[in-house]
């Protein structure tokens, strides 16, 4: 029978379960980021393999939250939980024993699955397990989790791999989730089940038709530019297209006979939210490509150590967490124009890092131009979701937060897969350098359409009397 909590207090371990998932799921995000060349050394991939390992795990995580979401609702959100954080643990562990690339991106994709069933459980417990006055601070609780996790894969990951923990190397950055996991499904357990009643069905052709088409579109390229762009994958572009076309007719079908499709065809006839959704992809699209390049570039270009490559980038984040805390007062006192302007900051630490690699060789002049790059990403990221949400209705809000969260992974996909072929082709014929600041090109070019769109929107939101 569903389940309906009266909202209550949770106590400290069932609290600490919620907390550690969501951040683990961000923390195996960045740290493979540090530990990217290592890999890349140890198992002798080349960059599309690289890309993968990256990209992989963001594309199954995002292609599966509405789906995960939709489990919890269904079959209880406590019992999804545990089954997700554990095979979140056990696909870790085959990450760490990975004994090749192939075998390790599989299982990437694997742990992504897993992070996208666990992950949309987190903000569905914390909403209905707690009343109203104890929500924000939660959620607030869950922020800082998040915004640790991120700084965490890159200082805590970085010493992991140099300090080489039992000759274990990259690997213990995955191994380590074995007694994290174990702990938190421990404290999972202590967490009371709540189901929704009503709860839609999964529309699983939906979801496997979506996952396809993402699929056919990163598979060419991610390997088209190590292979020289062969016929096939030019007819993997097209499937795509095509797979794409059948899944919106899928899904408006599924609509008009009244069932719950994965992605409702209707709120991208709202032309803001669907502009909204395409500057969320191009954002986002541009955070972990830029790792990617930049790992590259400082311990294979320039030697630094991972420990000391994710220490030069401790400033950044700090940075990125400051401007969250700071983005919905700022927003308030100037209104949604300032994510525009957070935008044109973030192009403009973009830009600066970029010209820093190429005209200094020294690592800690990068160090100012990465504060601005990490404050003008906090700026125009954390409040452009809500400021994208505020384009729909409230009965709309659950599918559009789904839309906006699978948006986020799978924008970090395409950004990876379009860095990496642009870092692989400069390299074969230039420095580190120079590919890191070439690959950076299509980041410059997604924030200047993102801050347009923004601008765009703020307008519409203007004229349409809609304030912040």
């Amino acid at each position: 029978m569903p389940t309906e909590p009266t909202p209550r207090h949770l106590s400290v371990a069932p609290l600490f379960a919620l907390l550690l998932g969501g951040f683990i799921t961000i923390f195996d995000l960045f740290v493979v980021n540090v530990a990217l060349p290592s890999i890349r050394a140890d198992l002798q991939a080349d960059l599309s393999g690289i890309g993968w390992i990256v990209a992989g795990y963001e594309l199954t995580f995002g292609v599966l939250l509405i789906a995960g979401a939709r489990l919890g609702d269904r079959y209880g959100r406590r019992r999804v939980y545990i089954l997700g954080t554990i095979s979140f643990t056990l696909t870790s562990v085959l990450c760490g024993l990975a004994p090749d690339t192939e075998a390790l991106i599989l299982a990437r994709l694997l742990q992504g699955a897993a992070a996208g069933i666990l992950f949309p459980q987190i903000y569905a417990m914390l909403r209905v397990l707690l009343d109203e006055e104890r929500r924000p601070r939660a959620f607030g609780l869950l922020g800082m989790a998040l915004g640790l996790a991120a700084i965490a894969g890159q200082v805590l990951g970085g010493w992991i791999v140099t300090a080489d923990i039992a000759g274990l190397g990259w690997r213990m950055i995955f191994l380590v989730n074995l007694p994290v996991g174990l702990v938190g499904v421990l404290c999972a357990f202590r967490l009371p089940e709540n189901t929704q009643a009503n709860a839609a069905r999964i529309d699983r052709a939906g979801t496997l038709l979506a996952t396809l088409a993402l699929l056919l579109l990163l598979v060419p390229l991610l390997e088209g530019g190590h292979s020289g762009w062969p016929l096939w994958t030019w007819g993997s572009f097209l499937a795509s297209a095509i797979t794409m076309m059948v899944f919106v007719a899928w899904e408006r079908r599924v609509t008009s006979h009244g069932g719950a499709p994965a992605v409702d065809p209707a709120l991208f006839a709202n032309r803001r939210f669907a502009v909204g959704s395409g500057v969320v992809l191009l954002v986002y699209s541009t955070s972990t490509s830029f790792f990617l390049g930049f790992a590259l570039l400082v311990q294979e270009g320039l030697g630094l150590s991972a420990f000391a490559a994710g220490t030069l980038f401790a400033p950044a984040s700090v940075a990125f967490v400051t401007a969250s805390m700071m983005a919905p007062r700022i927003v308030a006192r100037f209104g949604n124009k300032s994510i525009a302007g957070g935008a044109v900051i973030y192009l403009a630490g973009t830009l600066a890092v970029a010209m820093t690699a190429l005209t200094n060789g020294n690592v800690a002049w990068m160090i100012p131009a990465l504060i601005v790059f990490g404050f003008g990403q906090g700026l125009s990221m954390t409040p452009l979701l809500n400021f994208t949400l505020g384009f729909t209705t409230e009965d709309e809000a659950g599918m559009a937060g789904g839309i906006l969260s699978t948006m986020q992974q799978v924008g970090g996909a395409i950004g990876v897969a379009v860095v990496a072929i642009l870092f692989s082709q400069i390299l074969s014929n230039a420095g580190y350098a120079n590919a890191f600041a070439g690959s950076l090109i299509y980041n410059i070019l997604a924030l200047m359409l993102a801050a347009i769109g923004i601008v765009w929107l703020t307008r519409r939101r203007s004229r349409a009397g809609i304030h912040p």
